[in-house]
């Protein structure tokens, strides 16, 4: 349907539509903002609903064969969280948890709408779908009521962490560790979609998006893309680098020039670079993994980052399961080696991360997919009312605790923002 046609304006058409999709057990919605400039592209709009799972995988081991199935030219949404590393690898989440989402999860959708550049396509179970979402009111626009949020690691307890594992670096333990902390409430009640609007205007992103798995909520503002399959091509896109954005545009550029200068950030950039090309080369034909972009800089609504691109061709035959099984999680979200930082991200940390440093996205029915990675995002339990974020940085040797602190509250500021609250 061409857009213009639609009694509503797109904006709002989307805000219902989502409204709507939001009543459904499973929902997954894809959102790029108009961030069109992103290299490669962002995420395309894509809106997946269904009120069953059958033979949904709940595990690496079972997605292949669930991929398998025919689908009806539908696409397969969900979601990875961080915990699939125990899978990955020999490893295990101790640390305390309120989230409780299983370690991966796909639906196929009933039905399914995708945004072109001038019409919206309404697919799967249509009949009274349009008339559905158009009689469907607007998420309100007022803020929550969410109280201050607590720090699940208190700051004098980050900076020693952040001792720690400079001292682990000089010891040889790893060269680059991202350690993360979870700031929350509890006893929240919130409208999810109304939540998702206030984020995404707040802190617009390429690759956002909105799920829902039972009474769990993710509501994603994520600049970075993790993984995107466009025939034999497979991509990465790490971020390592960020700068507060100028007031003033002399101001800005600034910036921007500090952060290409910054040789921190070039080197922190750089190790993920090279972890991402290594994971590349497992599921890769020989010579095939190249760099077209190292240290490329762009702007977003809060802060500069630098961004790189990494991308191989396939080897013939591989599929999903052996691709993540090769690359989960994401380099800029561990460290390296990525073995030996996660053990010391669970030694450090004091939160399961969940969704957060994980990944959602869907797989096309001719195996083509798009992943993001779980930053700048909001993880909500309607069930229990429990509220959280968690933000981190890039740990060096030469990194200073007091800035690595200042540069999580920096990357917390639109989701802060979005809440209407601080942190105590």
């Amino acid at each position: 349907m061409p857009l213009a046609s639609l009694p509503t304006a797109p904006g709002e058409f989307r805000r219902r539509a989502l409204q709507w999709a939001a009543q459904f057990r499973y929902c997954a919605y894809f959102e790029h903002n108009d961030q069109l400039a992103y290299p490669r592209g962002p995420f395309g709009r894509l809106l997946a609903v269904a009120d069953a799972a059958p033979g949904a995988p709940g595990s690496l081991a079972g997605l292949g064969d669930y991929l398998a199935q025919p689908a009806a030219g539908a696409p397969r949404c969900g979601f990875l969280t961080y915990d699939l590393k125990n899978e990955v690898e020999a490893l295990s989440s101790e640390n305390f948890g309120a989230l409780e989402w299983p370690l991966l999860h796909f639906f196929t959708p009933a039905t399914w709408l995708i945004w072109q550049a001038e019409t919206v396509e309404i697919h799967g179970v249509t009949d009274g779908i349009l008339a559905a979402i158009l009689a469907t009111a607007q998420p309100a626009g007022a803020p929550p009521q969410v109280p201050a949020l607590r720090p699940r690691l208190p700051k004098a307890d980050y900076l020693r962490a952040v001792a720690a594992v400079r001292e682990d670096i000089l010891n040889g333990e790893v060269y680059e560790l991202n350690l993360c902390q979870e700031f929350y409430a509890e006893n929240v009640q919130l409208d999810p979609t109304a939540l998702f609007w206030r984020l995404n205007a707040a802190s617009p992103a390429p690759f956002a998006g909105f799920v829902r798995w039972h009474d769990h909520y993710l509501l994603c503002a994520s600049p970075e893309r993790f993984l995107t399959r466009r025939g034999p091509t497979i991509l990465s896109q790490p971020i390592k680098g960020t700068r507060r954005r100028g007031p003033t545009p002399a101001d800005d550029a600034q910036q921007r020039q500090a952060l290409l200068a910054d040789e921190k950030e070039r080197a922190e950039n750089l190790m993920i670079v090279d972890l991402v090309r290594n994971d590349l080369a497992r599921v890769a034909a020989t010579g095939s993994v190249r760099v077209p972009e190292l240290f490329g800089l762009y702007p977003f609504r809060h802060v500069w980052q630098m961004i790189s691109t990494v991308e191989a061709t396939l080897r013939p035959g591989v599929a999903l399961p052996e691709i993540l099984r090769a690359t989960f999680p994401m380099g800029s979200m561990t460290g390296a080696p990525k073995v030996r930082a996660m053990q010391l991200i669970e030694h450090y940390e004091r939160s399961r991360r969940g969704l957060y440093s994980g990944s959602i996205g869907w797989v096309g029915p001719g195996g083509d997919f798009d992943f993001n990675v779980v930053i700048r995002s909001l993880q909500y339990r309607a069930d229990t009312g429990y509220l959280s974020f968690q933000v981190g940085s890039a740990i060096t040797y030469d990194s200073d605790a007091e800035q690595e602190y200042a540069e999580c509250l920096l990357k917390a500021q639109g989701l802060l923002e979005a809440l209407g609250t601080v942190i105590s």
